[in-house]
């Protein structure tokens, strides 16, 4: 959907207050003032007037309503509107209403007024370095996100993307949880166990080589194709978050979770750099600042009760879970090793870990 948003300069009223004050003789009853004897004082103020919905931006995300990070983005938008007097106004559109992310994210670039919560895996077709943070066990939770994210390779990959492809990133923080192979009465211990079985994955290149890394033959559908997929035999399961598991009841036709932890991912909030430079430096500041707190936000709350709670009721309806103890982690390591070599990024990961201070 292409939806701009027109752009009309505010103004501002000036009201001019004078005060009259005065001295008082005493020579006789009478108090008169004289121009020798007083001062007229004018004073103005500026009132500014504020345009509501003055740059409007239409946000598309893949998850529905009642996910934590459908809250986060609306504390986003709450807080943006609030700060900037109602002139940044962002509406959001859940389970992609506006479109799949490759489309919108071609909108974006082109400068309309849209947005993305989207992956690393999509953006590394613009930026092939990006893609290692979608790589299978790069790094292992939200603190070691959240330091990479200040290091000198992770701000140069947000640079090239505003500068070089209009794509204007304002926070990478979003950590959405590991991902996980959901099964149907199929225990996945090694990558041996999943050979020959068909796994549902993004179609982007190194969603791909990831997933094939692991053992397993990817099969690229889109989300709204998935239940009905495994019910038709047309896929054997997917690599998937607890979370969107959980929300899009898949435990319904996919009874098995084997906690491979396989990739940690991360989503990044998207924007038109087009559209971020038309705002006042000082709503850019605000609408960065408020996506890291709403990052934050979405992280701490699927870390620590939503992910928790969903473990919990999936065994209660007797779901399997094969927990990571059980599981041969260290052989699914090495097997992943082969999408950095498909992708071409064995030394950026060594760089990565470099300016990280992290051993491989």
């Amino acid at each position: 959907m292409n939806k701009f948003v027109s752009v009309i300069l505010g103004g501002t009223l000036a009201l001019s207050l004078v005060a009259c004050g005065g001295n008082a003789t005493s020579s006789s009853s009478t108090e008169s003032a004289s121009p020798a004897t007083s001062t007229a004082e004018s004073s103005s103020t500026a009132e500014t007037q504020y345009e509501e919905g003055k740059y409007e931006l239409l946000f598309n995300m893949p998850c529905p309503d009642t996910e934590p990070y459908f809250r986060a983005y609306s504390a986003w938008a709450e807080n943006v509107n609030k700060r900037t007097h109602g002139e940044v106004k962002i509406e959001l559109y859940t389970s992609s209403q506006l479109g799949v992310e490759e489309d919108i994210i071609e909108q974006i670039r082109a400068g309309a007024n849209v947005g993305q919560s989207t992956d690393t895996a999509r953006l590394a077709n613009y930026v092939p370095e990006i893609g290692v943070l979608n790589c299978p066990y790069f790094l292992e939770d939200a603190d070691e996100i959240n330091k990479f994210i200040q290091t000198d390779m992770a701000k140069g990959w947000v640079d090239q993307l505003a500068t070089d492809f209009g794509i204007r990133p304002l926070a990478m923080n979003f950590v959405y949880g590991k991902r996980h192979f959901m099964t149907n009465d199929k225990v996945i211990k090694t990558p041996a166990d999943l050979n020959g079985m068909l796994m549902r994955t993004p179609g982007a290149p190194v969603w791909v080589e990831s997933i094939s890394a692991l053992g397993a033959t990817p099969t690229a559908l889109a989300r709204s194709e998935i239940y009905s997929a495994v019910q038709t035999k047309v896929i054997d399961g997917l690599d998937e978050l607890y979370i969107s598991y959980y929300s899009e009841q898949l435990y319904e036709v996919l009874n098995t979770v084997n906690e491979t932890g396989d990739i940690l991912l991360v989503n990044i909030p998207v924007v038109s750099s087009q559209w971020f430079n038309s705002l006042p430096e000082e709503y850019q500041a605000i609408v960065e600042e408020e996506a890291v707190a709403a990052g934050k936000m979405a992280s701490d709350e699927i870390a620590n009760v939503e992910e928790p709670r969903i473990r919990e009721e999936l065994k209660a309806k007797g779901i399997t879970i094969v927990p990571p103890e059980e599981i041969d982690i260290e052989a699914f390591k090495a097997a992943g090793d082969k999408a950095y070599e498909a992708l071409g990024l064995v030394e950026v990961r060594a760089e990565a870990y470099k300016q990280l201070g992290k051993t491989e």
